[in-house]
């Protein structure tokens, strides 16, 4: 990968984080509200500035008759796919022909999709077949309840995304400069909403090399990656819910999506619309802490607040690289980004460094490398060898203390 492209991946994982972590960017002078904004918990529907509680029974009525339900989700916060999967449950109740789509997987692991639900596979199978430490890389504990809800009511799922390389090479070259054999079938995406291009601009402009202006071509590549990534997920869905017309009443479409992807309508309901699917209703979770502040008209269909619950222990600790095997290198691992301010960063990774021991052992593969840093006690030295261009390397990193 060009130095060029490994810049435009960091742009890309950045907006990741963002989408990950279901950020909004609010107007200048907004103020966290008072908390009568919001009931501790349940579901709300936003009235002007507050939240006005309604029935469980009557969300949950209202999102059956849609075409599309859309739940959104902080990819590391276990109670949002806790919530995900009672809404799952409330939702196949009221309409049993259902099918359920992830962001998590990549179109081409449509097939290993099919025999899990089919009952083929085994979780820790799955999870291998699907490469879901490369892919994913969050705590698969926190999906397996969801990907079992759906195998043991035999309901169809799909794969939603494209694999991360092609959203890199927009990023690089631009949608016009990928060969149409290697877009995966994605067509050509609606354009962004004024204010979506708003919010991918503040999130372009957080990074160090995102230089130059709304005109630059630089963003305007990023924005065709980041709308190619929506227009993906929207054709899947809109496709399996145009293949059931005709056959009576089609199954109900459901997409568990990172929020970013779904707030205020700009990127997956955008798409959809512009594929002509007219009833699509968005579900969103929010923490009680950040309700208030959260809250916007126009955010969501509707949100449920969860109650706020006790600080977790630290979390296992992170590089803040995105790591990629090297096909036929045996025991290398390339560092394909690094996060700003990261403990990568500091330590002195770059990307495009080769990974070639942590801790005195073999890199091997990519999960092996999470697992090891994983493994790490807090407030430790974690060594790593590391070949950059013709020179290794011995890097140091300080973990953070418990």
């Amino acid at each position: 990968m060009t130095r060029h492209g490994n810049r435009w991946l960091l742009f890309l994982s950045l907006l990741l984080v963002a989408a990950a972590l279901g950020l909004a960017l609010l107007p200048p002078g907004s103020a966290a509200r008072s908390a009568a904004c919001a009931a501790p918990t349940g579901w709300l529907r936003i009235a002007g500035e507050n939240g006005e509680s309604i029935p469980a029974n009557e969300v949950l009525a209202g999102a059956a008759a849609a075409d599309v339900v859309l739940l959104g989700e902080q990819h590391d916060d276990e109670d949002h796919h806790r919530w995900q999967l009672q809404v799952l449950a409330g939702l196949h109740a009221l309409r049993p022909q259902m099918v359920v789509g992830f962001e998590m997987f990549p179109r081409r692991v449509q097939p290993v999709l099919d025999r899990w639900v089919a009952g083929e596979l085994s979780a820790p199978a799955l999870l291998v077949q699907t490469g879901w430490e490369e892919v994913w890389n969050f705590p698969a504990a926190f999906y397996l309840p969801l990907f079992e809800f759906v195998r043991i009511n035999r309901l169809p799922m799909l794969a939603l995304n494209v694999d991360a390389r092609l959203t890199r090479a927009i990023g690089d070259k631009g949608w016009d400069a990928v060969p149409a054999s290697e877009r995966e079938g994605v067509g050509r995406a609606a354009p962004a909403s004024s204010a979506y291009r708003d919010f991918l601009f503040s999130v372009y402009r957080e990074h160090a090399h995102g230089q130059g202006g709304r005109d630059s071509r630089g963003f305007r590549h990023f924005v065709e990656a980041q709308l190619n990534w929506d227009r993906a997920m929207a054709e899947a869905l809109a496709a399996r819910l145009a293949s059931a017309q005709g056959d009576g009443r089609p199954p109900l479409v459901v997409g568990v999506i990172g929020s970013g992807h779904l707030r205020h309508g700009h990127g997956v309901p955008h798409q959809l619309r512009a594929l002509g699917v007219g009833r699509v209703v968005t579900l969103l979770p929010l923490a009680f802490a950040e309700a208030c502040r959260e809250m916007q008209p126009g955010l969501a269909d509707a949100l449920f607040v969860l109650p706020s619950k006790p600080a977790l222990p630290v979390p296992p600790p992170r590089l803040g690289v995105q790591l990629e095997d090297i096909a036929g290198a045996g025991s290398a691992v390339r560092v394909q980004a690094v996060t700003a301010g990261s403990l990568a960063e500091k330590s002195g990774l770059m990307a495009g460094d080769r990974l070639l021991e942590v801790a005195g052992r073999p890199a091997g593969k990519a999960a092996a490398v999470i697992a090891l840093v994983r493994a790490a006690a807090p407030g430790t030295w974690l060594p790593l060898r590391v070949g950059r261009g013709d020179t290794t390397l011995d890097i140091v990193v300080h973990l953070p203390p418990e």
